[in-house]
C-alpha cells in the first residue's frame, strides 16, 4: 500500500462480556504503551454507537453495521501510521474476524470473566435493564456471545489486575514484533 505506514502500526482488540473488565484493561494497555512512546487511538464501541447510532436498538443489523464502521475506522487508521485499541464485546466472532482480515498487524485479546462476575459488577447497567426488561439483546444473557477461538492473549477479569493484563499485552505485542 503505497503511501501508507505500517511497520510500526496494529490493532488489539479487545473482547470479553459486558463488565468483563475490557475498558479497564484498554485505558491501563493505552497507559503502559503511552510510557514506551507508543501513542494509540481506543476506539470505544458504547462512545462510537453515540456517533453510528445515536437511537440503538441493539439488533443484530444494528450490531452488524456498527462494528463495520468500527473495523473500518481501525484499518484506516493503521493504514496511516495509528495503532488502534477496539475496547468492544463484539459479540459474533465475525465482527473480530473482519479487522483480523483487514489490519495485518492484529492481536485479539479475550477478557474471560464468569457471567456472574459481570453482573455483579455492572457499571452501566446493562444486566440490570436486562433483569427489568428494558434491554433484551444483552450478550451472555439473551444474544449470544462467542468468544475466540484462539485468542493471543487470555486474561481473567475476575483475577488478572488491570495493570497485569496490559503487560501480558505488550508482552505478546513485542513477541511478535509489533512494538
Amino acid at each position: 500500500m503505497l503511501g501508507f505506514r505500517t511497520k510500526n502500526t496494529f490493532a488489539v482488540w479487545i473482547t470479553g462480556l459486558p463488565a468483563s473488565g475490557k475498558s479497564t484493561i484498554a485505558a491501563e494497555l493505552r497507559t503502559q504503551l503511552a510510557a514506551r512512546g507508543v501513542e494509540v487511538a481506543v476506539l470505544e464501541s458504547d462512545e462510537l454507537r453515540k456517533i453510528f447510532t445515536p437511537r440503538p436498538h441493539y439488533d443484530p443489523e444494528e450490531r452488524d453495521a456498527l462494528y463495520r464502521k468500527m473495523v473500518y475506522a481501525g484499518a484506516l487508521l493503521t493504514r496511516h501510521g495509528v495503532p488502534v485499541i477496539f475496547d468492544a464485546t463484539a459479540n459474533r466472532r465475525a465482527y473480530r474476524d473482519r479487522a483480523r482480515q483487514e489490519i495485518p498487524k492484529f492481536l485479539e485479546v479475550y477478557v474471560e470473566c464468569p457471567l456472574e462476575t459481570c453482573v455483579a459488577r455492572d457499571p452501566k447497567g446493562i444486566y440490570r435493564r436486562a433483569r427489568e426488561g428494558a434491554a433484551a439483546t444483552v450478550p451472555g444473557l439473551q444474544a449470544e456471545y462467542e468468544a475466540p477461538e484462539k485468542p493471543g492473549v487470555v486474561l481473567h477479569g475476575d483475577r488478572d489486575t488491570p495493570e497485569d493484563g496490559a503487560r501480558k499485552i505488550i508482552a505478546k505485542l513485542t513477541e511478535l514484533n509489533y512494538v
